[in-house]
């Protein structure tokens, strides 16, 4: 009598051989007894080394329609047209989300043997969701996703599979849904282009964990001007990313994707981790440390759990003023006292015809980059034609490589 785990394919063959001889036993029996615990044995094994796979879902459809007395010209409303259903039942095209659920609700057919995935249901529909409105062609063309055929069709389950990489629908939805509220947002700006970006800035994070936590207590205005101060340096702006991944802080560089008009972005990780997004467009020394210091005003004082992004359009600066929006302009003030203390700059008025000599003595004084000097006078002018030497045009993009983190191709 076998009374051990079944563990090769030897003993497998000698429990079936033993059931069979046993197939006769009466109840009650040790024979009986002996039975029951081969087939429990059997079972565990083939659970193990055997797993029943679910059938293929084209031959599934097929089945189910020969059960009905169904067409292919039957099931057209269940694919969109004619093309689709012949191009699905011969192999040729993958079945889509939507497909899906239509076949479910419509022929019976399990999401288990569709989703080829036992033991799992469909992701719950969001009706305020537009899946083929996210730019997955721009998306795949920059390896942020697969590149698969027909991929608008699919663009649902692509980006279901990216917004789970990113921490969840949750951690974005901001995005896309509050239309702007509390954030620097150009109302030309796409919602869905928006929320991509976000979403791959995230995945990111989340793909490259810190060592460190952030502790809000410890990260203060000063701790902004020890960052200023490390544009002094050429590579100045991996220096910062260095400092910040210490202080438990993810600054991640992501190009601007068409129609996001974006500068930067403040976020929160589902674990409270802070991040700086970055896009570069403008790919100058004195944008990047005012975005950089001004999203990180914004983990400082404004993200919350219920407040998880905030989004910038530096473009748009002028305009805080006329909205009204008391949190931008915190932020700007903020970022603008750490890169030039405020009593430093209001004692050091630099006028139009010495403006080349002071920009570079004030800057060697702070130990900062001119571009910060040039920017802000340029800013507060109103003028950027002049000092256009300083701002280090093309200086910034080159330290960051996006290609490390194409994980799609």
């Amino acid at each position: 009598m076998m009374n051990r785990l079944i563990k090769t394919e030897n003993d497998y063959e000698k429990a079936l051989s033993r059931i069979e001889q046993l197939m006769d036993a009466r109840p009650g029996t040790d024979e009986m007894d002996e039975l029951e615990l081969l087939t429990v044995l059997v079972e565990l094994y083939e659970d193990q080394h055997c797993p029943i796979t679910p059938p293929d879902p084209v031959e599934a459809i097929k089945f189910r329609m020969e059960q009905l007395g169904l067409t292919r010209k039957d099931i057209v409303p269940y694919f969109g047209n004619k093309s689709k259903v012949s191009e699905v039942l011969n192999g040729k095209r993958m079945l889509t989300l939507s497909m899906m659920r239509s076949l479910n609700k419509n022929l019976g057919i399990s999401a288990d043997v569709l989703l080829q995935k036992p033991g799992t249901g469909f992701p719950e529909e969001m009706q305020d969701l537009e899946w083929n409105k996210f730019p997955v062609a721009e998306m795949a063309k920059r390896c942020w996703i697969p590149k698969v055929q027909n991929i608008k069709e699919h663009a649902e389950e692509i980006m279901r599979g990216l917004i789970d990489q990113a921490g969840g629908l949750e951690t974005v939805s901001a995005a896309l849904f509050r239309q702007g509220k509390g954030s620097r947002y150009n109302t030309k700006m796409d919602p869905y282009a928006l929320t991509a970006w976000c979403i791959r800035v995230l995945s990111i994070a989340r793909a490259n964990p810190l060592q460190n936590k952030y502790s809000a207590r410890s990260f203060k205005l000063s701790t902004m001007q020890e960052i200023a101060r490390l544009s002094y340096f050429e590579n100045g702006p991996l220096l910062a990313r260095e400092y910040l991944n210490k202080q438990g802080i993810h600054l991640i560089a992501v190009s601007h994707l068409p129609k996001t008009y974006l500068d930067g972005a403040a976020m929160l990780m589902p674990d409270g981790t802070p991040v700086v997004g970055l896009t570069l467009r403008h790919d100058r020394i004195d944008n990047f440390w005012f975005c950089l210091l001004h999203e990180l005003s914004h983990v400082i004082k404004h993200l919350t759990l219920t407040e998880r992004i905030i989004i910038d359009d530096l473009d748009l600066q002028d305009f805080d003023s006329i909205s009204g929006d008391k949190r931008e302009m915190e932020a700007d003030e903020i970022t603008r006292n750490a890169l030039i203390p405020k009593k430093v700059w209001e004692n050091n008025p630099i006028q139009d015809e010495e403006a080349d000599a002071k920009v570079v003595a004030l800057a060697e004084h702070l130990k900062i980059h001119p571009a910060i000097i040039a920017g802000r006078i340029r800013y507060e002018k109103n003028n950027y034609k002049i000092l256009s030497q300083y701002v280090g045009r093309k200086q910034v993009r080159k330290h960051f490589s996006e290609r490390c983190f194409a994980t799609a191709c």
